[in-house]
């Protein structure tokens, strides 16, 4: 069950189907041993799952709120016997997840953010613009569209969304466009949303799709990203052991601030000013691994133009108890509950 050579090649289930981005940093940072009990909180297409598996006699329980990666995986989970455990659930769970799978406490756990190349390429999620299909962006199989957010959205926060999600200067233009048309007829498949924002978000040549950030703010609103990943990042650091190795790999800025912050909040060791000497700070809950986000080399971004973007931070569990979550990392924005209801 074990891999030959790096763990990439022929790892549990056969060959790799894919090569996650910054795979073997990630893998090296997780510390894997045998006997360990290692967390993949972001199945996709199982790349850190496989190598995991391969890179020792250890345990794996992965997840995903996809059901598709889910049901892709059976293979995998079958020729591991019995060392994996798949769970189609939501990363912000993984504590419960841990401890419904008999492991009050783990020695790793990753996570792989942002949307997989799998749902990228299925035009029938309407992940992409570059596909024809209908405005979804779901990553669960339940729960709002994009285009209902799109239907339903006043022009402010659709704006708001635009503007802080996907970092668009003409934020609202686009939303002013988008209200316009849905006046003449619903916004219902990824070709129409591109095009009315094509309108109004000129491009030069080389540059990025003008609807590349309207699409990732819709998505990352959605799918409640980075209110996911502020939750998982806590359940990690509970469900950790002292010695447990926390790894984060992100694709844009918005991920990579928050897992940035989030570790130097935990491994904040100052005391009081001279002002308030009385204000006494936690002990560290995190010891930062990666003084600077471990970039891919000129040869991993060759194979892989994704990897052009991505961060990888990681951290390690210390002994003192565990931190209460904080919602201050998050972006102010209305909920999805309140856009659906056009408050």
């Amino acid at each position: 069950m074990t891999a030959g050579g790096d763990g990439f090649t022929t790892v549990a289930g056969g060959p790799a189907l894919h090569i996650p981005v910054l795979g073997r940093r990630a893998l090296d940072f997780l510390n894997v041993r045998d006997g360990g009990v290692y967390i993949d909180a972001t199945f996709g297409a199982g790349g850190y799952t496989r190598a995991i598996l391969g890179a020792a006699n250890c345990k794996v329980i992965a997840i995903d709120r996809d059901p598709r990666a889910i049901a892709l995986g059976a293979e995998l989970a079958a020729a591991a016997q019995g060392r994996l455990t798949l769970i189609e659930e939501r990363f912000s769970n993984l504590e419960r997840v841990a401890r419904t799978a008999g492991h009050d406490v783990v020695d790793g756990v990753v996570l792989d953010l942002g949307v997989s190349s799998m749902q990228l390429d299925e035009p029938a999620r309407g992940f992409s613009f570059r596909l024809a299909g209908p405005l979804d962006m779901r990553m669960a199989a339940s729960g709002p569209s994009a285009a209902d957010v799109v239907a339903a959205a006043n022009e402010r926060d659709l704006a708001d969304i635009i503007f802080t999600l996907g970092e668009e200067r003409r934020s609202r233009a686009v939303a002013r466009a988008i209200v316009k048309a849905r006046e003449q007829a619903p916004i219902a498949t990824t070709a129409a949303l591109a095009d009315i924002v094509a309108a109004v978000v000129r491009a030069k040549s080389g540059d990025i799709h003008p609807a590349t950030r309207t699409f990732q703010a819709l998505r990352i609103f959605v799918n409640d990203e980075l209110g996911e990943l502020v939750a998982a990042l806590s359940a990690g650091e509970r469900i950790l052991k002292a010695g447990g190795r926390l790894v984060a790999v992100s694709f844009h800025s918005l991920d990579d601030r928050i897992v940035k912050s989030f570790f130097a909040e935990r491994a904040e060791t100052r005391g009081g000013s001279r002002h308030a000497p009385e204000v006494r700070r936690p002990a560290p809950s995190l010891r930062i691994l990666t003084r600077r986000p471990v970039t891919a080399d000129a040869d991993e971004v060759a194979r892989n133009p994704r990897a052009r973007s991505a961060k990888l931070r990681a951290a390690e569990r210390t002994e003192a108890p565990a931190r209460s979550a904080s919602s201050d990392l998050l972006p102010r924005l209305p909920t999805l509950a309140d856009v659906l209801r056009g408050r």
